[in-house]
């Protein structure tokens, strides 16, 4: 029975590839891959700062999967202390990833952050040699040069959309918040296997948890524009953005191919790219476009198909 490995969203799960693609399957990933795509939207219209928004959605998304599991009586008995202590590692991680990443919303365009952090496909290719011990393919080897070239393009240095439409500090932020992406999806490959919505309920606690210390420091729990839009705002990428989305991801990878799930994930940046264009009017440029063509095509050639 072939079995591959796909990291998606921070997770290593295993997927058997002769499964089949049922129609309810594909219909809850790309739900769930839309309902990302569009937290950049939601984060420009909430007043509030980025470890007050991280720490709410770690906190909401993970509640929502804990009372989830205990209805659902999907109890998975004690995590060994280990995988426990990784998986709050991890988990804080993805708290300070988030931070960087709705910084980077604040100073660039949703599309260009975005961009920027899917660029964490390319940079597990590249670490996969040293950390791993996988032999860089040809294949990926081009993929990531292309991915990287693209990345150029949509940062502006050339003279691209980028110097128009943001600021190479929110560059910098989307390509932090990528690296440490990067860096979850490597330590959940090492930790071993554990059942996805403990783990990442753990982890979503996890990085709600560790933003506690940082806002009693900085007085981030006392905030003014606090009122009744941004809490129903909150709410929804809490519960909506984090619980269900992740509820609907890993309830529809039990019945999709390996493939289908690595080419279904794309719709996640791309409606993410047409969101920002639609919604905020953040049209990409065509140096900028040709980048986003480069960066996402060369990372879905990468995951899928043979080297």
């Amino acid at each position: 029975m072939n079995v591959q490995r796909i990291p998606i969203r921070g997770t290593m799960v295993s997927y058997m590839n002769n499964r089949t693609n049922d129609r309810r399957s594909v219909l809850m990933i790309v739900a769930s891959m839309l309902i990302f795509g569009t937290i950049g939207i939601f984060r420009r219209h909430i007043p509030l700062p980025s470890a007050f928004l991280a720490f709410s959605r770690g906190i909401l998304g993970g509640l929502f999967l804990l009372v989830f599991r205990t209805v659902k009586k999907n109890a998975s008995g004690r995590l060994p202390l280990r995988q426990l202590a990784m998986f709050s590692l991890t988990g804080a991680l993805i708290g300070i990833n988030w931070i960087l990443l709705f910084e980077a919303y604040n100073y660039t365009t949703v599309a260009v952050a975005t961009l920027c952090y899917y660029m964490q496909p390319t940079i597990v290719v590249l670490l996969s040699p040293f950390v791993f011990g996988e032999k860089l393919t040809f294949k990926k080897a081009v993929c990531a040069a292309v991915a990287i070239l693209g990345m150029v393009l949509v940062s502006g240095v050339l003279g691209g959309a980028g110097q128009n439409n943001g600021d190479l500090r929110g560059v910098l932020l989307g390509l932090g918040a990528a690296l440490l992406y990067a860096t979850v999806v490597i330590l959940n490959k090492k930790t071993g296997g554990a059942d996805p919505y403990q783990r990442t309920t753990v982890q979503l606690l996890a990085a709600g948890l560790v933003m506690v210390p940082y806002l009693l420091l900085t007085n981030g729990f006392h905030v003014d524009a606090f009122d009744m839009k941004a809490f129903v705002l909150l709410l929804v990428v809490g519960i909506v953005h984090t619980g269900i989305a992740y509820l609907l991801y890993f309830a529809s990878i039990e019945g999709l191919k390996a493939q289908s799930i690595a080419m279904l994930s794309y719709v996640d940046p791309v409606s993410a790219l047409l969101f920002s264009a639609l919604l905020l009017h953040e049209p990409l440029g065509l140096v900028s476009a040709l980048g986003a063509v480069m960066i996402i095509g060369s990372a879905f050639i990468s995951e899928t198909g043979s080297d």
